[in-house]
């Protein structure tokens, strides 16, 4: 199975290029899966649930922060189990 990181995104949002710098860098140290980048308001149902909270990142569909990239939850998350 393929692991997944989705950064929920927008145009012009700070937030959301520091987070995706910050996941760069740590992708220098860390091994992690592909991520995609998704524009928040280009999905209804996106926007609606998480369109004040940009940047969010998700692990699979699961939560893993927003704003600011919560290095250690995600390392945490992507351990096996």
């Amino acid at each position: 199975m393929t692991v997944q990181l989705t950064v929920l995104s927008r145009d012009g949002c700070e937030l959301c290029e520091d987070m995706l710098l910050e996941l760069a860098q740590l992708g220098t140290t860390v091994d992690l899966p592909p991520i995609e980048v998704r524009d928040v308001d280009a999905d209804a149902l996106l926007a609606r649930r998480y369109g004040l909270d940009v940047p969010v990142l998700l692990l699979d569909g699961a939560k893993v922060c927003h704003h600011r990239l919560d290095a250690e939850e995600l390392v945490r998350m992507l351990r096996p189990r």
